[in-house]
């Protein structure tokens, strides 16, 4: 069972005069009034009470007052908590009048429930923090989200390279009519040579024919002139004519090859391998850019992959709110951060979460409930008694809605139902110095 407060009773309490109220079980109970009437006193009063001296107010005692301040709680479960006299000391008394202390309290009194602001003011990391740590996945998801950081940086610098690969291979220049590797000199000048050796080879057969051919005719002049010794001379002369017949058969099919276009390369290889170079870097930055853009889709898929399994880790767990959730270390409340959440809806959040934090505490106070319009106060006060939280709560108002009218440290009206078993007090008398 959840403990609330049933009854509470305050006097001389900074703006407090006297005011006794018997909260509401479930829902909202709101004290209502103008500015600077006491209604924020009576939840300083009740924080102090239940939350120990760390909630004590600076200036405690009203001013003006020569009575000391007196504060009386009775919970549900039948625990009664007082402070007076002039220290104000603690005093808790269970059902069978045995004594107890803070540390009693402090077993169901929720901090952060007397103390709603706390939370409100965190910044939006503690706020997911504390909801994650409640529902015991914070250090999973802790985990899952750093993991998510250095695979995303990875990610960016990778893409910021792909990108840098990207654009450096679409600079670069392309000559489509070079070929696809650089150009060899020495090749060039080998050909070249094997060339040159060659049409030499046909020069020199040339030359064999025509000094074949000279000494044909120096042969038939000597046959001529020397009658005596033309046998041997025709015989000479006829050797000479097969040799020559030979010669010529064999150099009139000789081509020779030209080296214009060996040369006209040699002129042009450092032009040509310019290209090469170029298309081949061309190639290679494509090359890195296409692999750089596969690392940046792995890293992508792998990013994803892990905020599914953070949103399975978080529809998996016990949210105390349905619409709430965390992303990226931030509160979401139906698809809205915490700065563009209504007030109304922050408070929702806020109380939700505060309650999942310490079940067995089953109320909250809440401060400035202006900031709500008629329709959020009903649907947020229907969500209360839906969850059996009990709240008292403030509204600078005197409207219908208000619970309790304070007035200069009175109730002036009081529009709750009795309790079973008891009834509400009706407005009170005029207070008389040093009587309550």
């Amino acid at each position: 069972m959840s403990v609330k407060i049933n009854s509470l009773e305050v006097e001389n309490i900074k703006r407090v005069k006297a005011v006794v109220i018997q909260p509401s079980e479930n829902g909202l109970t709101i004290l209502g009034g103008n500015n600077n009437q006491g209604k924020t006193s009576v939840l300083d009063a009740i924080a102090w009470a239940l939350g120990g001296n760390k909630f004590k107010p600076s200036q405690p005692y009203r001013e003006g007052s020569a009575t000391p301040p007196n504060l009386k709680i009775i919970m549900n479960n039948g625990l009664i908590v007082e402070r007076k006299g002039k220290n104000s000391d603690l005093k808790v008394i269970d059902p069978q009048g045995n004594k107890g202390g803070q540390q009693l309290l402090n077993s169901f009194v929720e901090e952060l429930a007397i103390d709603l602001p706390k939370f409100m003011e965190m910044n939006n990391k503690d706020k997911a923090n504390t909801l994650l740590q409640i529902i015991g996945i914070g250090d999973q998801l802790a985990k899952l989200e750093m993991e998510e950081t250095s695979i995303y940086n990875e990610r960016y610098q990778v893409g910021r390279i792909a990108d840098q690969k990207k654009k450096f291979a679409e600079e670069q220049p392309h000559y489509p009519d070079a070929p696809k590797e650089l150009v060899s000199t020495m090749d060039l000048i080998q050909q070249q040579q094997a060339i040159l050796a060659k049409n030499g080879e046909n020069q020199r057969k040339r030359e064999n024919v025509q000094q074949l051919q000279s000494k044909f005719d120096y042969e038939a002049k000597q046959i001529e002139q020397l009658k005596a010794q033309i046998e041997q001379l025709e015989n000479n002369h006829q050797s000479t004519g097969n040799d020559l017949a030979i010669a010529q058969t064999s150099a009139a099919d000789l081509q020779d090859q030209s080296t214009a276009e060996l040369e006209a390369s040699l002129q042009n290889i450092e032009t040509i391998n310019i290209k090469v170079r170029a298309n081949l870097d061309k190639e290679k930055a494509e090359l890195d850019a296409e692999e750089y853009a596969k690392q940046y889709k792995t890293l992508d898929e792998d990013i994803k992959a892990l905020r599914e399994e953070r949103m399975k880790l978080l529809d998996s767990a016990q949210l105390p709110l349905p619409g709430l959730s965390v992303q990226e270390g931030e509160l979401i409340y139906n698809g809205q951060k915490w700065d563009n959440m209504s007030g109304s809806d922050q408070l929702k959040v806020s109380t939700a979460i505060v309650r999942k934090l310490k079940p067995e505490c089953g109320f909250v106070l809440l401060d400035k409930l202006e900031q709500m319009d008629m329709t959020q106060l009903e649907q947020f006060s229907n969500w209360l008694e839906q969850e059996g939280l009990q709240a008292i709560a403030t509204r600078v108002s005197t409207g219908d809605e208000c619970s309790i009218i304070i007035e200069d440290g009175y109730v002036t009206k009081n529009n709750l139902a009795p309790l079973e078993g008891g009834t509400q007090p009706q407005e009170l008398p005029k207070w008389t110095k040093g009587e309550f």
